[in-house]
């Protein structure tokens, strides 16, 4: 009977590339995640739930061949022993074999062994809510006192990540990543609010905070109002930015544009590389050093399609302007696209983004002040793609949607489907408030690294009415 031997992070990047060579690959990178983490939960003004948990999964990325003619084979798994890991290499070199030539194909990222490479993977614990929880108790207490409902979830995670090929570089990066979500309910159940936020360790986010921003949008909704569909001017606070600006992050492929699938495509053929899409002083940039936003400074990349190829593992990555002074500047590239559309340097996706406005201050709040008659959001959900060409997005409103009169909040109206373009409302926006790190309802749960603004959109398109709440 054997004994199943659980290998370190850089023992299993070792023992994969040894098994790779014996496989007779030409080639192999190995990528270990190691993830620790740590959440709380609670409902009904009580905390129910808190626990850690750890996983570990490796993927292994097996190239036969040479040259144009290279091709590759991804396999990953959950969790590794050293029997396990012969299999997946084996496995990798056997999908590389049965594969045609990869037309991503390029030279395996060279490099050294990195800063930490022999450290062990950090580690996260409850211990991260040390100054969290017991202000959440009190804001949970508090609740229970005036009557009103809090439900929410807040978890943190470190994921530590071991990149090795078989070009001798070696990386290690430990990443830090968490979030509050949290819900307000009035006595009946009839009205509620949200709020969220994003942080690294904790120490930065306050529950009684929270908890005061959720009740006064409840004390809003004591009175409500209906509005028809229509075009509104409204204000978007930075969550609902962030909801709507990732589907624009994602979406800025170099080599879709270039073939004329998206909304950065010209009619004529090619990018709109150079076109102005805001008559405003735009920003929309992203650097995996950005303060508070530190993601993977290299590119991490399980799979090949669009902007990414598991070739460039390992690549680094360095602050890039998408847009600058309103001027589409960049589209996402890997090596391969690059020279495939001509692109003057090689740009990969990062892990963040920040939306800005030269100049612009101030707060929702203070766009609120400024508008005479309109309308305020505080989260989009269920958003989907309509027509990519334009990036025209869908959705719904959800956790109140305020009236705005005379530049103060009146009342809470009905929910509304939206039908709008990010890239448009880019285009559109009258006023901008001060960037700040924004949390979005739809997709911070997996990305969370952004900032933005909040915007005021002169007609904002509330397509219909909904009964969503």
């Amino acid at each position: 009977m054997t004994t199943a031997i659980q290998l370190s992070p850089q023992d299993t990047v070792e023992r994969a590339l040894e098994l790779a060579a014996a496989e007779g690959a030409a080639g192999c990178v190995v990528l270990v995640a190691e993830t620790s983490s740590a959440n709380l939960r609670w409902a009904n003004n009580t905390l129910t739930t808190n626990g850690a948990m750890r996983g570990s999964s490796v993927t292994v990325i097996a190239t036969v061949g040479a040259g144009e003619g290279t091709a590759a084979g991804v396999v990953g798994r959950s969790s590794t022993t050293d029997d396990s890991l012969r299999e997946i290499v084996s496995a990798a070199v056997a999908v590389a074999r049965e594969s045609g030539p990869a037309e991503d194909a390029r030279p395996l990222v060279d490099g050294t062994v990195g800063p930490g490479w022999d450290e062990e993977p950090d580690e996260t614990s409850v211990n991260v809510y040390e100054h969290f929880a017991p202000a959440l108790g009190e804001a949970l207490n508090k609740a229970g006192k005036e009557n009103r409902w809090l439900y929410g979830f807040a978890d943190h995670e470190v994921v530590t990540l071991y990149v090795g090929s078989s070009t001798g570089l070696r990386l290690r990066q430990a990443l830090p990543r968490g979030f509050v979500t949290a819900t307000g309910k009035s006595a009946d159940l009839s009205q509620s609010a949200w709020a969220g936020a994003a942080t690294r360790d904790f120490t930065d986010i306050d529950p009684l905070a929270i908890d005061t921003e959720l009740t006064r949008r409840l004390g809003w909704a004591t009175r409500t109002v209906s509005v028809e569909a229509g075009r509104h001017p409204t204000v978007l606070p930075p969550a609902a930015v962030a909801d709507l600006m990732s589907h624009m992050y994602w979406k800025l492929d170099g080599r879709d544009a270039h073939e004329g699938r998206s909304v950065f495509s010209k009619p004529s053929g090619g990018s709109r590389i150079g076109e102005t899409l805001s008559p405003q002083p735009v920003r929309f940039c992203s650097d995996p050093h950005l303060a508070g936003l530190e993601t993977f400074p290299f590119m991490v990349a399980r799979s090949s399609g669009g902007s990414w190829s598991v070739f460039d593992n390992g690549l680094t990555l360095g602050a890039t302007d998408w847009i600058r002074g309103g001027k589409l500047e960049t589209l996402m590239t890997s090596r391969y696209t690059a020279e495939l559309t001509g692109a003057p340097a090689v740009t990969p996706a990062i892990d963040n983004y920040v939306l800005s406005v030269d100049g612009a201050t101030g707060s929702v709040d203070d766009l609120v002040a400024g508008l005479d008659h309109g309308l305020l959001l505080t989260c989009l959900w269920y958003i989907r793609i309509v027509e990519p060409q334009t990036l025209l997005l869908t959705g719904l409103t959800r956790d109140g949607v305020y009236l705005v009169e005379n530049g103060e909040v009146t009342g809470a109206v009905n929910n509304f489907r939206f039908n709008e373009s990010p890239v448009d409302l880019l285009g559109r926006f009258t006023a901008a408030g001060a960037t700040v790190p924004s949390f979005s309802r739809e997709w911070g749960d997996e990305f969370s690294r952004t900032a933005t603004p909040p915007l005021l959109i002169p007609d904002f398109n509330m397509s219909t009415t909904s009964q969503a709440s």
